[in-house]
């Protein structure tokens, strides 16, 4: 739906400082001259800029908007996509402005905003507001035309007479000319600008049929002996606009709803926050102003300003619109937890780790965007088959006009006006992006954030599944399996594991922490010089002065001399604990991720056939395979192995998705046919795979394949019934079998189809 261009001369556009980076940030990330992502400008980065669109509507649209940017200086790129009306732009800002940028779109006939949540979201209510009264006028009015003519059509010859008729006549011609300036005027003016940037676009015959109808109407209504005959179409022309109107007003409807999905999925930043500062004192900051190392106190109800650690106090977080997760996460002492999500509790005290683009939830707005703005190949394809689809109807039109010129001339005008009107290839254009951004949407909101959305497509090509086993198959903590003193009562044993779990609280490794457990399962020990040695482990003194230590078994036990048989169940050990009055020892197993028998069976289901591949010995490897229910294992794989084994699959003939943590597996993941990597904090800045599982549930991975299926089958529907519906309506216009209010309604009818096609997308698949 086009709008008129709305007006950005605020402080946004006029006085923004685009060498600020500051400013720059919310919807813009800077680019090296390698094509590396930079922290900062540098003297030749590039901005990459996310703007949102109003007024588009077809491929055409994009094309104008593209060739419109690259005439102004320093843009070295434009990408649109005409289906979420996002443009990604790579240009200079030391070589144009933003106003500038946003002049060159309203000069083509469109609207823009930076795409940050409250620049767009007026945007978007003032197209929504605008196609609302354009809808509202056309159906208003097209009843009053249908009340004009049903006279015309119900009435018996002799009983309406020709004075009568012609009134009213008259007066559908003045109530058609509100539809055709206002309602149908955003066609015309995208005609307009299609043909003035030499690119032919839905809107060019759409707009064509309506002139000609009005025309002819109108040329029959003033001089009924005329070439143009005695009937008149002013019904047909009005319910025609409004059926076309209440299409794309549903399609501005979802493309509304994909970009409310994306604000969501990157909840709103405190407007301020309570820094501390050193000297006792707080402040009230606004939370661009933080700085990594500021310590932050959230309220309850409050969302986290930046990415960071909790200092003190213990609470839960709400991380729904980040990873799709919908319980509470509690968070105590030592624990991460991200900007945009919301604290539930109590309050707590923060230290800020990550800020501004850093952050997680930065990173999620932006890789949602860029995906946002791709075009894909399948929707390349239909745009330019409709490119050529528009000149054959242009030529139909002409082939039938000519024909009906020598039949019946008084039908020549409506057979062509026919044609043009039931041939527009509306719902041939919407068929593919109308459902990838149904299926994207649907996606986000379970946690799984498309960085690619050929993924989808790849998803249904897939056959084999390479799992990670580290952070992927499995939880990124470890659990205490086992704990034992040698020759000790159990008293003995109990009191040492809890003297160890309150050492271990001193301790950030990953050993530590899954011992300390919960805080309250800590003994009150009340540990003095405490020391950390790197590699080896804590040491401390316990009230009493006797000196301890929790570590690796070699180096704990060699302060005294420990039995054979304690030494040899010592080699199956991990960590070790006490001192001269014995030692405990502890063994740690990796935790299986919660749902992951579960996510496995699913994938076997779909007919999948599934390899885990790990670093780790192959006796732990295929343990946790046997484990999961995973059909292959192969352990001992580092990252160069790990490429061999996908490579050796796909020369087999497979079609490969990789699933890893994204640590070590950056090679493997950009080889595999499909790649997904598990979202967990710096995984937002791994480029190499297709999609983010920020929900860290594996069975979504099953859902994804399963919605990538569907989504294959909603678009063969809709280009079907695109096609079906063509080839059956040509033929009647072309025969004179179709009138225009019918051409008119079916055309609306087949992209209203389209579109609420697509849109079961977003609605949760039926049990099977």
């Amino acid at each position: 739906m086009m709008t008129t261009a709305p007006s950005l001369s605020t402080p946004l556009a006029a006085g923004l400082a685009l060498d600020d980076p500051l400013l720059l940030s919310p919807f813009t990330r800077w680019i090296g001259p390698r094509g590396e992502v930079l922290a900062e400008p540098g003297p030749a980065a590039l901005a990459e800029s996310q703007f949102q669109l109003s007024g588009l509507h077809c491929a055409a649209c994009a094309g104008i908007i593209e060739r419109a940017l690259s005439a102004v200086p320093g843009v070295a790129g434009a990408t649109v996509n005409a289906a979420s009306a996002r443009l990604k732009l790579r240009w200079d800002p030391s070589r144009s402005s933003l106003a500038d940028v946003i002049a060159a779109i309203e000069r083509a006939g469109y609207g823009a905003a930076p795409d940050t949540a409250a620049p767009a979201r007026v945007l978007r209510e003032k197209e929504h507001r605008q196609a609302m009264w354009r809808l509202f006028v056309a159906a208003f009015l097209m009843m009053q035309v249908m009340m004009m003519a049903a006279p015309a059509y119900f009435a018996a010859p002799g009983d309406l007479s020709p004075d009568l008729d012609r009134l009213l006549q008259w007066a559908s011609w003045v109530m058609s000319l509100p539809v055709l300036l206002f309602s149908a005027g955003p066609f015309f003016k995208s005609a307009f600008q299609q043909l003035k940037a030499r690119r032919l676009g839905m809107d060019v015959p759409v707009a064509l049929g309506m002139a000609v109808t009005f025309i002819a109407s109108s040329g029959a209504l003033f001089e009924p002996g005329g070439i143009f005959g005695h009937e008149v179409y002013f019904d047909s022309l009005t319910m025609f606009v409004t059926f076309l109107l209440a299409g794309r007003f549903l399609e501005l409807r979802a493309r509304h709803r994909a970009a409310v999905t994306l604000e969501r999925a990157s909840a709103e930043l405190p407007e301020t926050v309570e820094r501390l500062e050193a000297d006792g004192r707080s402040s009230q900051v606004a939370p661009a102003r933080l700085a990594v190392g500021d310590r932050v106190r959230v309220c309850a109800g409050q969302a986290f300003p930046a990415d960071g650690v909790v200092e003190s106090g213990s609470s839960a977080a709400n991380e729904a619109l980040l990873s799709g997760e919908s319980e509470p996460v509690p968070k105590n002492q030592g624990d991460e937890v991200v900007a945009a999500s919301m604290n539930l509790q109590a309050p707590v005290v923060m230290r800020v780790l990550r800020v501004g683009a850093d952050t997680r939830h930065e990173g999620i707005k932006r890789l949602m965007s860029e995906a946002m703005t791709q075009r894909p190949a399948a929707m390349l394809f239909a745009d330019r088959f409709a490119a050529f689809f528009l000149w054959a109807v242009l030529l139909l039109a002409a082939f039938g006009a000519a024909l009906w010129s020598w039949l019946d001339p008084s039908r020549a005008v409506w057979v062509a006006v026919s044609v043009l009107i039931v041939t527009c290839p509306c719902a041939l254009s919407l068929a593919t992006p109308a459902s990838w951004l149904a299926a994207t949407s649907a996606l986000a909101k379970r946690g799984l954030l498309l960085v690619r959305l050929d993924l989808l497509e790849s998803l249904c090509r897939i056959d084999t599944v390479v799992l990670d086993k580290t952070g992927t198959l499995t939880e990124d903590r470890m659990e205490l399996l086992q704990s034992w003193v040698e020759g000790a009562p159990a008293e003995r044993q109990a009191a040492l594991l809890a003297q160890a779990r309150s050492l271990a609280r001193h301790s950030q490794h990953p050993f530590s922490r899954a011992l300390a457990g919960d805080a309250s399962q800590a003994h009150a020990t009340e540990w003095l010089e405490v020391q950390e040695f790197a590699g080896l482990g804590l040491q401390a003194r316990d009230a009493q002065g006797q000196v301890l230590r929790l570590g690796r078994p070699d180096w704990v036990q060699q302060q005294a001399t420990a039995s054979a048989s304690a030494a040899a169940m010592g080699l199956n050990s991990q960590l070790c604990f006490g001192g001269a009055q014995g030692f405990l020892h502890l063994r740690f197993g990796e935790v299986l991720r919660a749902d992951a028998r579960e996510a496995v069976a699913r994938l076997h289901a779909l007919g999948l056939h599934t390899v885990l591949l790990s670093g780790d010995a192959q006796e732990r490897v295929a343990r946790l395979a046997a484990e999961a229910g995973i059909q292959s294992a192969q352990g001992g794989a580092n990252p160069d192995t790990k490429l061999a084994a996908v490579a050796a699959l796909q020369a087999q003939g497979h079609c490969v998705l990789m699933v890893g943590d994204g640590i070590n597996d950056a090679p493997v993941l950009a080889r595999a046919d499909a790649s997904v990597v598990m979202g967990q904090g710096a995984m937002l800045a791994r480029a190499s795979a297709d999609a983010l599982l920020l929900s860290g549930r594996l069975s979504d991975l099953a859902a994804a394949r399963e919605l990538a299926l569907r989504t294959k089958r909603v678009i063969r529907q809709n280009l079907a019934w695109s096609a079906v519906y063509n080839f059956a309506c040509i033929p009647l216009a072309l025969a004179g079998f179709l009138p225009p209010w019918a051409a008119g309604l079916g055309m609306a009818a087949s992209s209203v189809f389209v579109v609420l096609n697509a849109q079961r997308l977003a609605l949760p698949a039926k049990a099977s």
